[in-house]
């Protein structure tokens, strides 16, 4: 056992309250670097393939981000293993970053006489971010009738996020909705979840993969607005609704509570056996 006058525990209390703090501070900080990793996302999306998912591709960049930041912490004797493609980074290109770095720019200035591909597919990226009005420093309103979990009855049908990007014509880019629309409720199924919608063949086995719902009534409502009702790629039969038992409703009605108060939900974990 371990009492309160030792040091180690001393700190840990003092850091469980400050935490709160710190994590809304670290959450500002990437607020403010965010728009370079979603353009980096959708370009590799754009170049690699609709598989590619973005959301998906900058919550790993975030995490590790944070991963590095440990070696400001580092006291000397261990060094945090550095990934595969940093250890074989050119020697004119880490005196870049640490230029960049000193003077405190988050991303290199366009050089002159770059290839024509590359200009192409970062215009691209930059173009469909402004089509898209992202406001990342501002925080996603979650109030107003569409954030009230009353709203969320025993009759209430949801759709797959794969299956709403399909039917508003995005195809198979999962992340592309979430991103183009931040103010829409969506729910990450956990693995009773899925073992649900697996089960009533809603959704095909997908092992570690995010599985988010989303109301159909927001989906059909956006269907209806200006930026979709006259698209040729709308697929409004690919939805495929359903409504999920009562156990499962109650939990997102949890969840759009948490949200709407602007606190933070843990992502999904396999329940205990």
């Amino acid at each position: 056992t371990r009492s309160f006058t030792d040091p180690s525990v001393s700190m840990d209390l003092l850091r469980a309250v400050l935490q709160p703090s710190i994590n809304e501070e670290i959450r500002g900080i990437f607020n403010k670097y965010m728009k370079f990793f979603q353009t980096a996302a959708i370009n590799v999306r754009d170049n690699v393939g609709e598989e590619v998912d973005p959301e998906q591709l900058i919550q790993e960049t975030c995490r590790s981000c944070l991963e590095q930041a440990k070696l400001l912490f580092s006291d000397g004797k261990k060094m945090v293993p550095r990934l595969p493609h940093e250890q074989a980074v050119p020697k004119r290109a880490r005196q870049m970053d640490e230029e960049l770095s000193r003077r405190g720019s988050p991303v290199p200035k366009k050089r002159k006489g770059r290839p024509p591909g590359q200009s192409l597919s970062n215009d691209r990226g930059v173009s469909g971010m402004a089509a898209w009005k992202l406001k990342v420093s501002e925080p996603v309103k979650r109030d107003g009738p569409k954030w009230d979990p009353s709203r969320l009855t025993e009759t209430t049908t949801f759709v797959l996020g794969s299956r709403a990007n399909k039917a508003l014509g995005m195809g198979g880019t999962r992340g592309r909705l979430y991103i183009k629309h931040p103010h829409l409720f969506k729910y990450a199924a956990d693995p009773q979840d899925k073992h649900w919608l697996t089960e009533q063949q809603h959704m095909r086995a997908i092992g570690g993969k995010m599985a988010y719902l989303l109301i159909e009534e927001d989906i059909r409502d956006l269907a209806a607005s200006e930026d979709y009702r006259d698209s040729v790629d709308l697929r409004l039969e690919e939805l495929k609704p359903f409504i999920p038992p009562a156990w499962m409703t109650e939990k997102m009605q949890k969840h759009m509570e948490t949200l709407r108060r602007g606190g933070d939900v843990p992502p999904p974990e396999d329940p205990p056996e």
